[in-house]
């Protein structure tokens, strides 16, 4: 086991409160310590909802051990069932109730409910958040969908489907779920249920009737789209629809699913390709950008980065381990390693090492980047309550494109903006001292280290103070590269010294 002050992911329960709290008339019956009862907190604080989540806690104590704490669950579920009146009841353990085994399904069952009871067996030692959702969607799925009735289906009805995937706490899932409406609708595409978010278990009972599946979030519906494919012939969407190239492979992709034209009047509201083409905007051509996050925000956001907006993408990055595959192929497109893991120290030193020019990732990747110095916005959970705007900003669609570059933007100093800054920082009103705006504060900026890189033989190169001052005289938008070709250079000679004597011989040794 290792400690640590931070995780991407919390317990599979919480998943399981996600799938609770985004549905309507279903209760959770969580057999758990009174201490667990902090998860309340997430939806309440972090997501700002007005209510709290639709959970029930045994909340046992130390005492309790010694005696009956199956009664004690028992008498939850049943006073749950008296109070609430919820449609379907699901019941399980957190992680240190687990520990006890007490199986609160069986005990759950023995209550004889007249309503539908769903068991969940999540592994909190084994899973994590993600999962836990999917699971718990999958078990709510499999327990009330009833067979397509086909004495209801109307020859020349519109295509119909199902969205599946929003959740509580989710990344700006609430916005998304309004834009890929407004899509499929414009398609001529009927919403036959959303699913989890505002779906209640009667709404659940009619996955089956619709003609296909969009998958908005993988993470939390592959597994059900993937059972109901097999078991009711529903085909799933597989593209994201972030982006403008992203948006328009979905519409494809929805328009072959649903056997119909794509509408000629589908209005394309993007502006990033025109923003992305135009002067100021060049100046993000080539810019190093650094991604980490959930594997389907990651892989969206390297693709509008580079395809896009034409950005370079130095790594690329998950915690999502189920879909280490995905992400392995995605990097390969762009010639980096792919970084798995779930240990935010190993983020920052793969973050120091790609020495990018922005990063793209979670509220953590926030807080790394400022310790360096580097721009960052947040483009994939975990995330913090300013990420939970009041505005409508989605990820997804034609607008989610506008604002996935206004997202991209904003932390960087565009050209004119730099070229400004250096055209008067010799003026004695000019502070040279203040951190950049973008960056957050008024404190005095850190003296960054000096960049070092590591030869194969184990010997580093690294620059002088004098030499830091002469490179920056160098017009920005060559700058980079003017350090990369010196770091080249002096690596061929086999020093581990860059001096201004060195800069200088190889400006001269790539002029020729």
């Amino acid at each position: 086991m290792q400690l640590t002050v931070w995780t991407y992911e919390g317990p599979p329960h919480v998943g399981a409160m996600r799938i609770a709290a985004a549905m309507k008339n279903v209760h959770y019956v969580l057999h758990a310590p009174q201490g667990d009862t902090y998860a309340d907190l997430l939806f309440t604080m972090i997501e700002r909802r007005d209510t709290r989540p639709p959970v029930t806690y045994t909340t046992f104590q130390a005492r309790d051990l010694g005696g009956d704490t199956a009664e004690l669950f028992k008498n939850a579920a049943r006073d749950a069932y008296e109070r609430f009146k919820p449609e379907a009841l699901i019941v399980g353990s957190s992680c240190t109730a687990e520990l006890i085994q007490d199986d609160p399904g069986g005990l759950a069952q023995a209550l004889d409910l007249p309503i539908p009871v769903i068991p969940l067996e999540l592994p909190a030692y084994q899973r994590k958040e993600n999962w836990g959702a999917a699971e718990t969607f999958y078990r709510i799925a499999r327990a009330l969908t009833r067979p397509r009735d086909e004495a209801t289906r109307v020859a020349g009805r519109r295509p119909s489907c199902n969205i599946l995937g929003p959740t509580t706490l989710g990344f700006r899932h609430r916005d998304d779920l309004t834009e890929v409406t407004a899509l499929l609708s414009a398609m001529g595409i009927e919403i036959n249920v959303v699913a989890p978010l505002g779906a209640s278990p009667s709404d659940m009972s009619r996955l089956a009737d619709a003609d296909f599946n969009v998958v908005l979030y993988p993470e939390v519906a592959s597994i059900t789209a993937s059972w109901l494919q097999r078991t009711y012939g529903q085909k799933q969407t597989r593209e994201m629809p972030i982006g403008v190239a992203g948006t328009r492979a979905f519409i494809k992709e929805v328009a072959e699913l649903a056997g119909i034209e794509v509408p000629k009047e589908l209005e394309n509201r993007a502006r990033l390709p025109w923003y992305s083409r135009s002067v100021d905007s060049t100046y993000l051509t080539g810019k190093r950008v650094f991604i980490f996050g959930d594997a389907s925000h990651a892989i969206a956001a390297a693709r509008v980065a580079s395809r896009e907006i034409g950005m370079k993408v130095v790594g690329l990055g998950t915690y999502s381990r189920e879909f280490a595959r995905e992400i392995r192929e995605a990097a390969a497109l762009y010639g980096v390693e792919p970084l798995i893991t779930d240990d935010y120290l190993d983020v920052e030193v793969a973050i120091a090492a790609a020495a990018p020019e922005l990063v793209l990732g979670t509220q953590m990747e926030r807080h790394v980047a400022k310790r360096l110095g580097v721009p960052c916005a947040v483009i994939s959970a975990p995330v913090h309550v300013q990420d939970f705007p009041a505005r409508y900003s989605p990820q997804m669609g034609f607008e989610g494109a506008n604002v996935l570059f206004d997202t991209f933007v904003h932390p960087l100093m565009m050209g004119l903006e730099e070229h400004l800054i250096g055209m008067f920082r010799g003026d004695f009103e000019f502070r040279d001292g203040i951190a950049p705006s973008h960056l957050g504060g008024t404190a005095p900026a850190k003296e960054l280290p000096a960049p070092v890189l590591v030869t194969d033989g184990g010997a580093q190169v690294a620059w002088t103070i004098d030499a830091e001052k002469e490179l920056r005289k160098i017009p920005f938008f060559v700058r980079g590269k003017a350090r990369r070709n010196t770091e080249k250079y002096a690596i061929e000679k086999g020093t581990t010294r860059i001096d201004v004597e060195m800069l200088y011989e190889a400006k001269a040794h790539y002029g020729r």
